[in-house]
């Protein structure tokens, strides 16, 4: 393959690899949370970190992980104390954000929108050595919480009241979710971009439930997608000169719906077997009224 002769692309392949690992690791909760909008409301406050970068001349990524962490913090904190007025709370973080992004980079004595854009839909040139170093760290993080707390997080995500009882620290829990839900964000903004992160940290989960009710297994198969159409949507990019998020987001919903249709049958397969396993009960004639002895037993 000649596009493995050219750096550039063998660091958003890098990138796009990391990517589709981390996304759905994170999704899997999100999805479990009912939560599935929270990457999409991260990706509105991402952006302020990135115009703040240009005007500080200081690394996007780094910067857009800082504020995304503090506004998924600050949207835990909304969920918890916000009650009747949460909703207009996040509402105004979310615009917030998006206004802040955009006033800041054209503030900034380098930045354009140009320079925004490539990181709301993705660019595979733009991917830098250091943007890759910071994707690495910050991917490392993701899958060590994901995987090593998984027991821990799947119960909070299942019902936090049975999980608090059984002693699970869970806001902490809760805070770390979210955290680690930023620090994806910020891993996918070069490949996916920032508007388009939430459907690779949930379309992914919705087609592995289709075909399978085990989490462990969900997880797998979710990662598994991910991966492969980061890697699809990267290529068809490079050879195909279509952005690289768009083209991601759609193969990822393809696959969905490929695995949706083949999946129907298979569970209508597995239903008629359960069916057919189970003892078929008495016939309603056959059956002792309620307070009489069997025929046979009538004399005795």
């Amino acid at each position: 393959m000649d596009l493995l002769n050219y750096a550039f692309m063998q660091r958003a392949l890098l990138a796009a690899v990391l990517v589709g690992i981390t996304a759905p690791a994170v999704g899997i909760y999100l999805v479990q949370r009912r939560q599935a909008l929270m990457g999409d409301g991260i990706g509105h406050v991402a952006m302020t970190g990135v115009g703040l970068g240009f005007l500080l001349s200081w690394s996007p990524v780094w910067m857009a992980t800082l504020v995304s962490v503090l506004g998924a913090v600050l949207m835990e904190l909304i969920r918890w104390y916000g009650k009747a007025r949460g909703d207009i709370a996040l509402a105004m973080l979310f615009y917030g954000g998006m206004a802040g992004g955009v006033m800041f980079i054209n503030l900034a004595p380098t930045g354009s929108n140009a320079n925004l854009t490539s990181y709301l839909f993705g660019s595979l040139s733009t991917v830098s050595e250091s943007d890759v170093t910071a994707i690495c760290l910050l991917a490392a993080f993701v899958v060590l919480v994901t995987v090593g707390l998984r027991r821990q997080l799947f119960a909070v995500s299942q019902d936090e009241e049975f999980a608090r009882v059984t002693g699970l620290p869970v806001r902490f829990l809760n805070l770390l979710t979210a955290v680690t839900a930023a620090v994806t964000v910020t891993v996918a903004m070069r490949v996916v971009g920032l508007l388009l992160v939430s459907a690779l940290m949930v379309v992914p989960v919705a087609a592995a439930q289709a075909l399978s009710r085990s989490f462990a297994a969900t997880f797998a198969i979710a990662v598994a997608i991910g991966v492969s159409v980061t890697i699809g949507g990267t290529v068809t990019s490079y050879y195909q000169d279509v952005p690289p998020g768009a083209t991601i987001v759609l193969l990822t919903i393809a696959a969905f719906i490929a695995l949706t249709v083949l999946a129907t049958p298979l569970a209508r397969r597995r239903a008629r077997a359960l069916a057919a396993a189970q003892p078929v009960p008495d016939p309603a004639e056959c059956a002792v009224p309620a307070g009489r002895k069997p025929t046979g037993e009538a004399g005795v």
